[in-house]
């Protein structure tokens, strides 16, 4: 595939009043790569993935290399609960076949036989499915992810996990999704980067195959790295071992 998936970031620097939460950020992402973005509450995590979406403008100074084609799903799904499931899927498409595109979007996260629900009807998961539907038929190739699992159950982010590992290989789409979760950042991606005051404190390669384990010693390896990242003390880290 062409380069138009790549993201370059160079020279980002976000101030609010006084406060600087982002520090001259410079940031590669490969076309196609899959990578996670670690960092503690405020080090500037969510407000690089806003900028990235094109939710917050980007300073002038900045220098940012974007795809045409960006989505992003939240941790909320923000589905409109006056409209049907594919009409939420469908929506701000251009075409006569916006439906049909829902539709199959829907199916590709095994939700056509919602296609004429409505939101309300939908349990966290399915909402959460429907608003990755919304992101895919845009067919973007930067996918940003916004700790799109955090609100939900321990098993349907498991189910979630790997829906989402199998809309990554087959759309190809670049992919950055912003997590706490250690372990979500290891079982998914193949880079992780820490955040820390508004820079890139850690840039780790995960070098391990799919499906991933959680007893592999490489994983509890990794993990126990990047919680020392984090600053975790290390009676915390034994712990979690």
């Amino acid at each position: 595939m062409s380069d138009e998936r790549r993201v370059s970031v160079g020279g980002l620097t976000r101030r609010f009043g006084s406060n600087t939460v982002l520090h001259g950020l410079d940031l590669e992402l490969e076309p196609g790569s899959f990578t996670a973005l670690l960092g503690r509450s405020g080090s500037g995590k969510t407000t690089l993935l806003r900028t990235l979406a094109g939710l917050d403008p980007a300073p002038a100074e900045a220098r940012i290399g974007l795809p045409d084609r960006v989505a992003a799903v939240f941790q909320e799904p923000r589905l409109l609960p006056w409209k049907r499931v594919w009409a939420n899927v469908a929506l701000g498409l251009e075409g006569r076949d916006a439906k049909g595109r829902a539709e199959r979007a829907l199916g590709e996260v095994g939700l056509a036989r919602h296609l004429e629900a409505w939101p309300a009807t939908l349990s966290g998961g399915e909402a959460q499915r429907a608003a990755l539907a919304r992101a895919l038929v845009r067919e973007p190739r930067l996918l940003l992810l916004d700790e799109p699992f955090a609100a939900l159950d321990a098993l349907t982010r498991i189910r979630m996990h790997a829906l989402v590992l199998e809309l990554w290989r087959a759309h190809g789409p670049t992919t950055l999704i912003v997590t706490h979760d250690v372990d979500e950042a290891v079982l998914l991606a193949d880079r992780v980067l820490v955040l820390d005051a508004g820079r890139i404190a850690a840039d780790i390669a995960v070098e391990m195959p799919r499906p991933r384990s959680h007893g592999d010693a490489r994983f509890v390896a990794l993990r126990r790295r990047l919680l020392a990242e984090l600053g975790l003390e290390a009676e915390v880290l034994q712990e979690a071992a």
